[in-house]
């Protein structure tokens, strides 16, 4: 058994919607020439296995059959399905659409069978976590949800519970949607505030159907919350409810558009609190589900000096082959990187640890993000007979 998988092949940067679109292609291109340039392909820990695409009956394991045709016929026609979210400025048609979107849901497929076989104790796809699509539409830049594909295959396989643990800055509505009615599936989100982003969704007050148990949690933070706080949200509810939830595996997206750099989000989480986060998920793995851990990637689209740094920092992490913070950034690489896009290349992995206070040290009324971490404890604590106020 492998200590990593990763799920690569160049066809996933086939999922392309055109010049100009934020979910560009060299996101992931420079996130594998950066993870080669830090050597982590020599690392032992850590394999490369190519992915296959899905057949049509996987997909729809999370996706309608209707919708499935559809995303077919506009691949192939070019006509706009404005219904479905297809054909939008958003989810534009190309050609490959349905294709590309099936090689991503092969990839995170295959990433569950390795950790529930046993393959691998963890396995990651680094172009999956299209986490807004929905069982009949396109939404968000999202054709097929292979995050909610992986969290499937994990329950046809026999897992009781998994956890679906989204810390992209967009609330991940379809994942959550998608297992909305179902008691084996925890999703976690943690995202800026739905009033202020796309898709508007994500409150504290939604926490599932059920009665006895949430069904979904969901952090909404302020615009401009800050690496302290948001390591500090995250701290305050994300270990208490995986362990109370207990899951089989984790399945997490680690999309990295919280960062202050990003385009298209107004939080300003820096890398160093994204590998943080990425590091306390896989410590749950090995406390809660014997290291079975799922880990895609997502939103991000700050292409040279965030995504790429944040992602091989992840494929890192789950080869047990942590980089170091503040560790240059290889020149070969830098080169490649301003040669590719036309920016300037960061210099270093990250500036070092981020200084921030646990829950437990008190909580500031004053402060926009604690009244936001309190929103959440207070909908979802009393569920689980936690304090909802301090511990």
């Amino acid at each position: 058994m492998s200590v990593a998988r990763l799920l690569w092949s160049p066809e996933l940067l086939r999922y392309d919607f055109g010049h100009g679109h934020p979910m560009a292609p060299a996101r992931l291109d420079l996130t594998m020439r950066l993870v080669e340039a830090f050597g982590l392909l020599r690392e032992p820990t850590l394999e490369v296995v190519e992915p296959k695409p899905a057949s049509d009956a996987v997909v729809q394991t999370v996706h309608d059959a209707e919708y499935v045709a559809a995303v077919r016929r506009a691949a192939a026609t070019g006509e706009p399905d404005p219904a479905r979210g297809l054909g939008t400025e958003d989810d534009p048609i190309f050609p490959a659409m349905h294709d590309a979107a099936a090689h991503l849901v092969g990839a995170s497929v295959a990433a569950a069978d390795a950790v529930w076989t046993g393959a691998a104790q963890h396995a990651l796809n680094i172009a999956g976590g299209m986490h807004h699509a929905q069982r009949g539409a396109a939404s968000g830049f999202c054709i097929y949800n292979d995050a909610a594909a992986a969290v499937q295959r994990l329950l046809d396989h026999g897992a009781e519970r998994v956890a679906y643990v989204d810390i992209d800055a967009h609330h991940g509505d379809g994942v959550e949607a998608i297992f909305w009615d179902d008691p084996r599936v925890l999703t976690f989100s943690v995202h800026q505030d739905g009033h202020t982003l796309f898709p508007g969704t994500g409150n504290p007050a939604d926490t599932g159907p059920w009665a006895t148990h949430c069904a979904a949690v969901n952090i909404a933070l302020p615009p401009r919350t800050d690496s302290a706080r948001w390591l500090r949200a995250v701290d305050a509810v994300l270990p208490t409810v995986l362990r109370e939830f207990a899951p089989d595996a984790i399945v997490s997206q680690h999309g990295a558009d919280a960062h202050g750099n990003d385009p298209l989000t107004d939080l300003s989480v820096g890398v160093e609190a994204q590998r943080t986060a990425a590091r306390w998920i896989h410590d749950l793995a090995h406390e809660l589900c014997d290291g079975r851990w799922v880990a895609l990637g997502g939103g991000g689209y700050a292409v040279v000096d965030v995504v790429p740094l944040v992602w091989s920092s992840l494929v890192a992490e789950a080869a047990h082959a942590p980089l170091e913070a503040k560790v240059p950034l290889p020149e070969s690489w830098r080169q490649a990187a301003e040669e590719m896009s036309g920016l300037p290349a960061a210099r270093t992995l990250g500036r070092g640890a981020v200084p921030w206070q646990r829950w437990s040290e008190g909580y500031d009324p004053s402060d926009a993000t604690d009244r936001a971490v309190l929103a959440t404890r207070r909908h979802v604590f009393p569920e689980i007979g936690r304090d909802p106020y301090l511990d």
